[in-house]
């Protein structure tokens, strides 16, 4: 199995933690992870709030890449509305020769409202910048040359140089979550990235309709895995202990994301393209603060390293063959609760994984 480490670069949930604390910190732990056996470090890509703070993770990459050369580095996601996407090649065309083709390019459409505003863009355009941008980024990282004339995006054709080194078949990624999401991801021909929000068997109908459009796309299974799962973990040896701190720092990271992208307000039911978040916003109204907590540590891995193990090996059962993404750090966790878990999954958990040969889903074996 193929585990890599989240960064999210938060302040939400500490109390008097400085945006360069919140950096040293995830920077540390990174440098664990690269030293612990990990197969790549991710970064999503959020602005101007304690949510999340890396505007530009294509730099932060840039950055991780030159200090660990040992290991792949990720972007979960480059947000493509906005961005121009001209840039966006050109800056994964670097990034990818200084790294030596260590870069694995992950896209997204963006949720939150606030950082929509900021930018002075409109979320019901997102689904089509996202869908025009996305196909011209990758045929450029193929050809050498970006060029578009849809609604969004009037591209002369030019060249890209530095010219792009290694084709990017099997390294592109895509945030799906909405039914529009999968689709989108299906047609790139990219690995679909989920997040631990809700249980598993929630999230099965979708992936295996994500593997259905990939095939009638594409005509083959690949890549594979198809599908990259993040979480946030809470590993500690002591299960009552690690469970009460689960339920903290999850807990407070649910509540980040209720604040972040204001999953208590309406606005997703007039949005274009966000059908699905309207649907996670009733669910969370009707079963409320603990109740998503509760159906968020269903998702996430939390406790003792053989009680994360066994419920990965259900979630392999469940839903196949996947790829691994964790963050250690979320929802106010100190540092050495994250540091501990960090240390501790690498060496109990991570070769466990790392030993595990493909599997296929408990409904497709059947």
């Amino acid at each position: 199995m193929d585990v890599g480490m989240m960064m999210i670069f938060s302040s939400y949930g500490w109390e008097g933690c400085s945006d360069g604390q919140v950096w040293e910190e995830e920077l540390r732990l990174a440098r664990i992870a690269a030293d612990s056996g990990f197969d790549c470090l991710w970064s999503a890509e959020h602005h101007f709030n304690d949510y999340s703070f890396v505007p530009d993770n294509l730099a932060l990459m840039t950055h991780l890449a030159a200090q660990h050369p040992n290991i792949d580095v990720g972007t979960a996601a480059v947000i493509l509305p906005w961005h121009d996407p001209l840039r966006v090649a050109e800056n994964a065309a670097v990034l990818d020769l200084l790294s030596k083709g260590r870069l694995r390019l992950g896209f997204g459409r963006g949720l939150a409202r606030r950082e929509f505003a900021a930018f002075r863009l409109s979320m019901d355009e997102s689904r089509e910048r996202f869908d025009e941008a996305a196909p011209m980024i990758i045929k450029a990282l193929e050809t050498g040359f970006i060029e578009g004339d849809g609604k969004h995006y009037k591209q002369p054709r030019v060249e890209i140089r530095p010219r792009p080194q290694r084709s990017f078949d099997g390294r592109i990624y895509a945030v799906a979550s909405s039914e529009d999401s999968v689709n989108s991801a299906a047609k790139l021909g990219a690995h679909m990235v989920m997040f631990a929000d809700r249980p598993w068997e929630m999230r099965l109908p979708v992936i295996e309709r994500g593997r259905e459009l990939h095939r009638q796309y594409h005509g083959t299974d690949k890549p594979q895995p198809l599908v990259m799962l993040t979480e946030f973990c809470v590993c500690g040896t002591n299960l009552a202990e690690a469970e009460e701190e689960a339920r903290k720092y999850q807990g407070k990271f649910v509540e980040s994301n209720f604040y972040h992208y204001e999953f208590l307000g309406e606005h997703f039911r007039t949005v274009k393209g966000y059908d699905s978040y309207q649907q996670k916003a009733e669910i969370a109204r009707q079963s409320g603060f603990e109740g998503a907590v509760k159906g968020f540590m269903q998702a996430a891995s939390w406790g003792t390293p053989d009680k994360i193990l066994r419920g990965l090996e259900e979630r392999r059962r469940l839903l196949g063959e996947f790829e691994l993404n964790i963050s250690f750090r979320f929802g106010g966790t100190p540092f050495e609760v994250s540091e501990r878990g960090l240390k501790l999954f690498a060496k109990e958990v991570l070769p466990v994984l790392k030993s595990w040969g493909p599997t296929k889903a408990a409904k497709a074996a059947e």
